[in-house]
């Protein structure tokens, strides 16, 4: 069973997308790090919101925040992309 063709490819899916996974979840955690050094401690209402975004939506706030003076850049942000 281990050996068949149709279980390797289910198995290797499956290692796929633990990883994006993981990885999606590493970068939330960074985004929110960084958040919190741009913008000071975030709410929790907020960290929720993050924690939503696909991993399209991290990547683009984890470059625009940067550019973020405080809380109000990171709301706006939200409320247009998530």
């Amino acid at each position: 069973m281990q050996e068949s063709v149709i279980y390797q490819d289910i198995k290797a899916e499956g290692l796929q997308q633990g990883l994006q996974q993981g990885l999606l979840q590493e970068g939330k955690s960074l985004v929110l790090r960084l958040l919190n050094r741009q913008v000071g401690t975030v709410p929790e209402q907020l960290v929720v919101r993050v924690e939503a975004l696909e991993l399209e939506q991290v990547e683009a706030l984890g470059e625009t925040l940067l550019d973020f003076e405080g809380q109000d850049d990171l709301v706006k942000w939200l409320e247009q992309h998530g």
